[in-house]
């Protein structure tokens, strides 16, 4: 009876596994962002992450269409090898300044395709981004994949916070508050806004010194000691030696 029960037990262990696997597959398998956030108003590195969710054939193109609500004026793709890429630019319906200049357009699609996402694998599109929005705390990244054996999936549906993930979200970058200029402590310390760089150079500099002087005072001090301990065996040798000499000799 109790060997039933445990074998009960164990079919109802997988199978509960078996769901919690199946259900979060889709979670595993769509198109991301990492990272997953950014700072508004600053410039970032992303890179489009592209799981390969088939068994049975191989991602042989992606698009992917950026938010018109919020453009990104600049965005430049960094060369993948074996893969073609092509931006696309729309107008704007609101033209934007950066560094004092106007922007009349700004990508809305890239594709990269010529390339092979095998199954099993996943590739990697690194992307440069910026200026980020200000005025938006997420941006979203609509995917479109196209499979070898001319299946597509659309991974165009917006995530929404506290609400479970839908079957094909999209990819999603958060933007948070900036911090200083927005791009980060580096820019504060170069312009002087930090502390002198040279300072903690100095500081080390000095405790190396520290160490080193203090570590040859202590090579001296074990060496005077060997010394005096070499010293004193070889009067101790002499004075036994002396000590058996008979003394008649």
């Amino acid at each position: 009876m109790r060997h039933h029960r445990s074998r009960l037990a164990a079919r109802s262990v997988l199978a509960a596994t078996a769901l919690v696997a199946l259900t979060a597959a889709p979670a595993w398998a769509h198109v991301s962002i990492d990272p997953p956030e950014a700072a508004q108003g600053g410039y970032a590195t992303l890179n489009v992450k592209v799981p390969n969710e088939r068994d049975n054939a191989s991602t042989v193109q992606l698009e992917i269409h950026l938010d018109p609500e919020h453009p990104v004026p600049s965005v430049m793709p960094q060369p993948v090898p074996g893969w073609d890429v092509e931006v696309t630019t729309a107008p704007l319906e609101t033209p934007v300044e950066v560094h004092g200049s106007e922007v009349t357009e700004a990508p809305s699609v890239i594709t990269w395709s010529g390339g092979e996402i095998e199954p099993g694998t996943f590739q990697q599109f690194p992307l440069s981004v910026g200026p980020l929005p200000e005025d938006a705390d997420r941006l979203v990244f609509d995917a479109i994949q196209t499979y070898d054996n001319d299946e597509v999936v659309r991974w165009i549906e917006e995530p929404v916070d506290g609400e479970a993930e839908p079957e094909s979200p999209a990819a999603v970058l958060r933007l948070t508050a900036a911090e200083g200029d927005g791009h980060g402590a580096a820019a504060d310390d170069a312009a002087g806004g930090g502390a002198d760089p040279q300072e903690p150079a100095a500081d080390q500099a000095a405790a190396d010194g520290g160490d080193d002087s203090a570590s040859d005072t202590t090579a001296r001090v074990l060496a005077g000691v060997g010394i005096a301990v070499g010293l004193a065996g070889v009067a101790f040798g002499v004075l036994a030696g002396r000590r058996r000499t008979p003394a008649g000799d």
